[in-house]
This record gives structure tokens, C-alpha cells and sequence, in this order.
């Protein structure tokens, strides 16, 4: 059970400063904007929305922010060093161009680690300290909200304790309103954080933060550790975006501190809107999160075992933590031959059909599910191929085929300029009526997409919104059996098909063939036709 308390935590986002360092990761300003609304919307507290001065990419979004950008919830905050050893404050060129940026939070990064500042900065230890005091005290007399991100503070404070804790006192004293802890290398470890974080607070009394990175895979555990320890301001980035291994996934440290620890770190009613914000976010950085990420993951709340199915028919609880709608996700079943007739029974229901798991109907398709995976086919992403075997069991076998096949063809050769060329050809008939066609393309699987098109968009209108998106096949064994895994949008909502054939363009050609049967039988409002599912696959 979560615990209650009064407790106020700081919420504090970096996926456009430090998300931004991840491999194959280049936002433009645009996208940055739209991140920063999505996160906004979200709840969270602030939003490092990048370092001025040093990028020109974020010295444009902070002057297209101050008149583009509307947040309800949370402050902007601009993210930048203290200033150059043996300079001047209100002359250095970065810490100008923080207040340049009108932001009313600034967050500074402060070297905390010995080695680092006289290594690194090649600077005295005094020295550092001067120039962490002397640039709060400026930003915070213009008029700014300061944090300060203590650099390798957990490295620091094991290889010079007293010197790691003066960094926390001179930037509190200076007006730091928080002093971020940071696991910059991402190598400690919860038994190692919390006791830090204990003994820093008891011996500054300043307002703590919790910075980790994901090195040694623990930067969520790190960071809840931090906050029992007394940490009360949490910083994260959507996905665990950033650089190496990344940083603690926002999204995961924020469910936990609500759910877990009974933290109000949102605006009530925004944890729901969390799997769909996390898939905003991703649209626009083309980066998926993890499929099998918690809470919000496509995987998270999804069963495939038989004995999870049974289960899970008399209580979800049975074997899920927690409710998937209170953070925006569904409960899915995965229909495979590892499950039986509750598995068939839960993914019948999610797709809108009334059916127990005592019915003949399932029944028989459970069977036919094991029957056909130790065959090759996989249903774990083809809810569709699975719909029309249901359907059928459901019509005793006896569901209206749509398009039958007299012939199929499709070859490759190379066309002008050695450019590859593949043709297909098809003879079927379309609710009874004999349809040719004929269709090329430059790989066998498009070809045939093309040619049924061909063939078919003119008799069934609803195959003009079809769109291959994807597809993936796979020789099973020697004698060349292959299995072919499709997946489609038909203007509404994604979904897939498999099919399993003699070679991979065979599998590919039933998979789309069993595409265009269940879009046509699923837009048509007859008695066997079960109410569209919201989504499927």
C-alpha cells in the first residue's frame, strides 16, 4: 500500500537538455517545443529546455519560447555553467546569455568532485567555490530561481567528503533554492545513494535534488532511493532519453513516487494521461521507448501464459501491481499455443466479442491456435489473422470467404538500369465477380500489396485506406517453410496479419491476403460482425 504524506516534491524534467545527448537523437526547435507543451501538459514542475549560449539550436528556442510557448503548469528553465575560473560574473559570456534567455529558472552545473575541478577546470578547489557562490548570488540578485546540478557528487563524496559538502553549503548560502546531486557516470548504486543523500542533508540542512544516470542500471532504484533518504526535488527524462545508457525514465520514477510512495508530484488526473504523452513524445523524436518499459510499455500489462489467462479472468490483480488505466495504458492478452481457452476467451473480449471460455466457439479456436503455431504462424501480433480464425469458428467455418483465389504469381527480375523489378499477377474473384490484374514494383511483397489494390480497391471502397506499414519474414526451416509478419493502418487504427507459406513470398501473400478479408468483413455490419475494437495490435 502507498504511503501518505504531506510532502512536497519539485518535479523536474531534462529531456531537452540532457534527453538530447542520446545517440541518433536531433530534435529540431520545432520538435523542442512540442516536447515541452506534451510535458507541460503532463504536469511536471519544470522543463531544462536546453543550454544558451553554448547551442545555437537552444538560443533559438528560448527567444521563440518567450512568444510561442504557453505553459500552464510547469517553469522553463535554462541550463548553463558557472563562471570561467578567474573571470568576471557579470562579464562572462555563458552566464550573460542564461539571463538573455528570460527564463525564471536557471539551473547551474557545479563541478562537486575534487579530482574533477582541479583535472578538469584546472582551477583551485577555493576557486571553484568562488565561482559557484559569485554566480548564484548575480543570477539570483537579476532576479532568477537558482538550482545548482552537483557534478559527480556521489564520486566526490567518497574521494573528498568534507570538500563534496562545502560544494552543497556555499550554493545553498549563495541562494540556491536546491542542490542537485548528481550521479553523473551513472555508477552508484541504492545502498550507496541513500546514505549520501542522508548524511548530506543532515550535515548542510540544505534543500536536496537527485540527479542519475542509468550506467549501472539502477538510476530509477537510485533515485527513489535518494528521495526515502530525503531528496525532495526528482529529476528524469521522458523514456530515460540521454546520453550512454541514458537517465532515469521520468515516466517510471513518477508513477512509482504517486503510486508507491503516495507523492502528489502531479496535478490530480494527469498520471492518466501518462502512456499517451510517453507516445507523443516518441512520435516526435521517432525514439520508441521500450516496449517492455513499466507503466506505460506496450508490453507492461501484457499476459501470454495460459496460467496468467485463467487468472486473470477471475481478477486482473491476480497478476498486475497496479490498474493500467490509472497511467493511461490496457491490459492485453497474447493468443499463443503457451495459452489455452482463457487467453482465447480474454483477447475474444478485448476485441468486443461477448464469448466464456467454456463456449464451443473458443474452444475450438484455442485448438486451432495451437494446431497452427506448431506450424510455424504466431498470433502475438496479428490480431487480426486471429479475429477472422475466430470468426470463422464462431460461423462454424462457415464466414463468407469475400475474395477467393484461382491464381497468384509474382517473380523478380531487373528492370532499366539494373534496378531490381518484381511483378505480380492475380486471378480471384471479389464477392463473386472474376477480377485480373496485374501490378510491379521493386521488391516481390510490394508488388503483391499493389496488385491486390489493383485488383480489389475498386469493388471494396474501405482497401483504398489500407497501408502496408511494415513487414518481416523469416524461413523457418530447411525445407524452406517461412513465416511472414505484416502490419497495416487502415486510416483508423494499426493492426497485423501472419501468414506462414511454402517460401517468404507465399507467407507474405497470405498475410496480405487475410489483410484485405478482415478489413472488408470488419467494415460490413452483418451478424457475425463483432463491434470494432478501439484498437488492435
Amino acid at each position: 500500500m502507498a504511503q501518505t504524506t504531506a510532502r512536497e516534491l519539485q518535479l523536474y524534467d531534462t529531456t531537452l537538455r540532457d534527453g538530447m545527448q542520446q545517440e541518433g537523437m536531433v530534435p529540431t526547435v520545432d520538435d523542442k517545443l512540442v516536447i515541452a507543451r506534451q510535458l507541460d501538459a503532463f504536469g511536471v514542475g519544470f522543463i531544462e529546455a536546453g543550454w544558451p549560449g553554448a547551442l545555437p539550436k537552444d538560443t533559438e528556442f528560448f527567444r521563440r519560447a518567450r512568444t510561442e510557448l504557453a505553459l500552464a503548469t510547469a517553469q522553463l528553465v535554462a541550463f548553463g555553467a558557472t563562471r570561467r575560473a578567474g573571470g568576471l560574473v557579470s562579464t562572462d559570456p555563458q552566464v550573460r546569455a542564461l539571463l538573455m534567455a528570460e527564463t525564471p529558472v536557471v539551473t547551474l552545473v557545479a563541478k562537486s568532485d575534487s579530482r574533477h575541478v582541479e583535472l578538469a577546470l584546472r582551477t583551485t578547489l577555493a576557486e571553484n567555490l568562488r565561482m559557484i557562490s559569485s554566480t548564484v548570488r548575480f543570477l539570483t540578485r537579476s532576479g532568477r530561481r537558482v538550482f545548482v546540478d552537483a557534478e559527480h557528487y556521489f564520486d566526490g563524496f567518497l574521494r573528498n567528503r568534507e570538500y563534496a559538502l562545502e560544494v552543497v553549503r556555499t550554493a545553498a548560502e549563495a541562494g540556491a533554492e536546491a542542490v542537485v546531486l548528481c550521479d553523473t557516470n551513472g555508477g552508484s548504486l541504492p545502498d550507496e545513494i541513500g546514505p549520501t543523500v542522508a548524511e548530506t542533508l543532515l550535515s548542510t540542512g540544505t534543500r536536496l535534488g537527485i540527479h542519475c544516470h542509468n550506467d549501472s542500471g539502477c538510476a530509477v532504484a537510485n533515485t527513489l532511493a535518494a528521495v526515502d533518504a530525503g531528496a525532495d526535488h526528482v529529476q528524469g527524462t521522458a523514456h530515460g532519453y540521454g546520453e550512454r545508457c541514458g537517465n532515469a525514465d521520468l515516466f517510471t520514477v513518477t508513477a512509482n513516487l504517486v503510486l508507491k510512495r503516495g507523492l502528489d508530484v502531479l496535478p490530480p488526473g494527469r498520471l492518466a494521461t501518462m502512456a499517451g504523452v510517453g507516445e507523443a513524445i516518441s512520435a516526435v523524436t521517432t525514439v520508441s521507448g521500450r516496449p517492455a518499459a513499466p507503466y506505460i510499455g506496450a508490453s507492461a500489462f501484457t499476459h501470454k501464459a495460459g496460467l496468467h489467462a485463467s487468472a486473470l479472468r477471475v481478477d486482473p490483480d491476480l497478476y498486475q501491481h497496479t490498474d493500467p488505466s490509472g497511467v493511461g495504458n490496457a491490459m492485453r492478452t497474447l493468443v499463443s499455443d503457451m495459452g489455452g481457452r482463457s487467453s482465447v476467451q480474454l483477447k475474444a473480449v478485448e476485441l468486443g466479442y461477448d464469448l466464456s471460455a467454456g463456449s464451443e466457439p473458443v474452444g475450438r479456436a484455442a485448438a486451432r491456435v495451437k494446431e497452427l503455431e506448431s506450424r510455424g504462424y504466431s498470433f502475438e501480433s496479428a490480431d487480426a489473422s486471429f479475429e477472422l480464425l475466430l470468426r470463422e469458428e464462431l460461423a462454424d467455418g462457415r464466414l463468407d470467404p469475400v475474395i477467393e483465389v484461382h491464381s497468384w504469381f509474382a517473380g523478380t527480375g531487373q528492370g532499366p538500369e539494373d534496378s531490381p523489378r518484381s511483378e505480380a499477377t492475380v486471378q480471384l474473384l471479389a464477392d463473386g465477380e472474376p477480377v485480373e490484374a496485374r501490378a510491379d514494383a521493386a521488391e516481390p511483397v510490394a508488388a503483391l500489396d499493389r496488385v491486390l489494390h489493383t485488383a480489389l480497391d475498386p469493388h471494396f471502397p474501405e482497401l483504398r485506406t489500407l497501408v502496408l506499414l511494415k513487414h518481416r519474414v523469416r524461413v523457418l526451416d530447411s525445407t524452406g517453410t517461412a513465416r511472414a509478419l505484416l502490419s497495416f493502418h487502415d486510416g483508423r487504427r494499426q493492426w497485423g496479419t501472419v501468414g506462414v507459406g511454402t517460401d517468404t513470398v507465399a507467407a507474405a501473400w497470405a498475410a496480405l491476403l487475410d489483410a484485405c478479408r478482415y478489413l472488408v468483413l470488419s467494415r460490413r455490419d452483418t451478424s457475425d460482425r463483432a463491434p470494432v475494437p478501439a484498437a488492435v495490435g
